[in-house]
């Protein structure tokens, strides 16, 4: 009989070896095709010990059953359930409607399967040898899994719309020829997207995808010393959480839940470049333990990023930058320790509205970080972190942030605005610390006081003078807004003339400091 022709209920095809008279009689009936030999050596898919023809079938048989199979038995539903089988020649089904389940297991495919715009109800391909998966704008009704298969020659999944979960658990997916290991710009999958423990050898690029529920990446290893970028992931849009946090390794581990103790840990680690520029997270981006070894040139790049929480947990890059510039968060979950040295991070415009430190983080260390943000000074990651210990209720805190800035600022200033600037500070602390100017003031008045008092003064008008006080005398001289008759009575001579001006002198510099400290203050910086 030959492909294409149509054939009686029941009838194998002539021209099909005796495997695939086996695959077609397992699809009428909808049970497993299980070659495997019962040797996990042998039965390694990924191994290189060859299959011979009694468990090989071609690619061409398994399109014909998948796109115009016989029917099921009586009772049955045909479905296409492979395991340990080698499928020789390219599986085409571009454009297709596959209507049977597909689940094919530890099956090793000598050429790549090529699925774009085929459309399916549910295909699992578990722990297969792929060469490549060829599947741009590929459907499916219910989930993809791709869990644990090796793809030598990377994952094409552009514009992908995936019904419920893809999952592509302890995969390993190497580049293609433009440098990209998975290619998935533009998909959409309706529930998870599952990536624990993948290992990718090149460029992962998610440019615009969109996840309905969660993206894991926990555990995962992502390395592309190849290019700049180890995930390309820009106007990434997943309605609850990004994690890129550790999973566990070995046994029985339910997505999600915490390992249990004992079990060996692994980190999600990046090698190479991460960008997330204008993306959107229902809940959090979660970076707990998180590993970055980047190079001078490469970024972990969070532009204009809109999250509730990003939890910023990860290790300290030694290189590389952090970018935030741009960014709105509502909780920020940070360690002191996670954040990289002065000149690697950029905060430009960044926008957070709590502050949840894990661990010790001390002001100083809060105002280091700033510092190590701003290569030149600037006024709103101050005011911002400001404004958060404010609402906090922690205005002390908040006085000294501002009052650090008027610091910073002080270092751009000409050389007669700055000396101004260290008088503010040395006398009220720019009207921060109004308590500053109470001590000034006691201190010149108790001084002038005691030196006045050994000096000569002859009245100005000798018909009629106020009883000489030097203490009056020199609160007159300190209070420049004030006439307490003292000061037009009485006259000194010598030494005690310039005195008497600079106590004057230093009583305007107080007021005029005082002024505008308490301007500042009512302004709240």
């Amino acid at each position: 009989m030959t492909e294409g022709a149509g054939f009686v209920a029941g009838d194998v095809p002539d021209e099909l070896t005796a495997a695939e008279a086996g695959m077609w009689q397992a699809f009428r009936n909808g049970s497993v095709y299980d070659l495997n030999s019962g040797d996990p050596v042998v039965d390694d898919p990924h191994g290189g010990h060859p299959w011979g023809p009694e468990r090989t079938v071609r690619a061409r048989i398994v399109c014909w059953l998948l796109l115009d199979g016989p029917p099921a038995l009586a009772g049955r539903v045909s479905a296409l359930k492979l395991a340990g089988v080698r499928i020789t020649g390219t599986m085409e089904l571009a454009g297709g409607q596959v209507t049977p389940y597909v689940e094919l297991r530890g099956c090793r495919f000598d050429d790549e399967v090529r699925l774009p715009e085929a459309r399916f109800t549910t295909l699992r391909l578990v722990d297969c040898a792929v060469p490549r998966l060829e599947a741009a704008r590929v459907h499916t009704e219910g989930d993809l899994h791709l869990p644990r298969c090796r793809f030598q020659n990377g994952i094409r999944l552009t514009d992908a719309h995936i019904g419920t979960d893809l999952l592509l658990n302890e995969a390993i997916v190497y580049r293609d020829r433009s440098g990209r290991s998975i290619a998935a710009d533009g998909m959409t999958v309706g529930q998870d997207l599952q990536a624990e423990l993948l290992e990718s050898h090149g460029e992962l690029s998610l440019r615009s995808a969109k996840v309905g529920v969660s993206l894991s990446l926990r555990g995962a290893k992502l390395a592309n010393p190849y290019a700049r970028l180890a995930l390309n992931a820009p106007q990434l849009t997943v309605e609850r959480t990004l994690y890129l946090t550790p999973a566990g390794v070995g046994g029985a581990q339910l997505s999600g839940t915490t390992p249990a103790r004992g079990t060996r840990i692994q980190r999600f680690e990046c090698r190479g470049g991460l960008r997330l520029d204008d993306g959107r997270f229902g809940d959090a981006v979660d970076l707990e333990r998180a590993r970055f070894a980047l190079t001078d040139d490469q970024e972990l790049s969070l532009r204009r990023v809109h999250t509730p929480e990003l939890r910023f947990l990860g290790d300290r890059p030694q290189r590389g930058k952090i970018v935030l510039s741009g960014a709105r968060i509502v909780n920020l979950v940070d360690r002191a320790g996670a954040w990289p040295e002065a000149g690697n991070l950029h905060m430009g415009g960044f926008a957070y509205e709590n502050l949840v430190p894990q661990g010790p983080f001390p002001l100083t260390r809060r105002l280091d970080w700033i510092a190590a943000a701003t290569a030149e000074y600037a006024p709103e990651p101050y005011e911002r972190l400001a404004a958060v210990l404010r609402a906090a209720g922690e205005d002390e805190d908040a006085r000294e942030v501002l009052l650090a800035k008027q610091r910073r600022r002080r270092e751009t200033l000409p050389l007669a605005a700055k000396f101004l600037g260290y008088v503010q500070d040395w006398t009220v602390a720019y009207g921060y610390r109004p308590g500053r100017a109470a001590v000034w003031m006691a201190v010149l008045w108790a001084a002038g006081t005691l030196a006045f008092a050994h000096a000569d003064h002859l009245p100005a008008n000798h018909d009629e003078h106020p009883y000489w006080s030097p203490a009056l005398f020199t609160l007159d001289l300190l209070l420049p807004v004030i006439d307490l008759g003292q000061i037009g009575e009485w006259q000194l001579h010598g030494g005690w003339e310039w005195l008497e001006s600079a106590m004057i002198l230093l009583g305007w510099i107080l007021a005029t400091t005082v002024a505008a400290g308490a301007t500042r203050l009512l302004r709240r910086g």
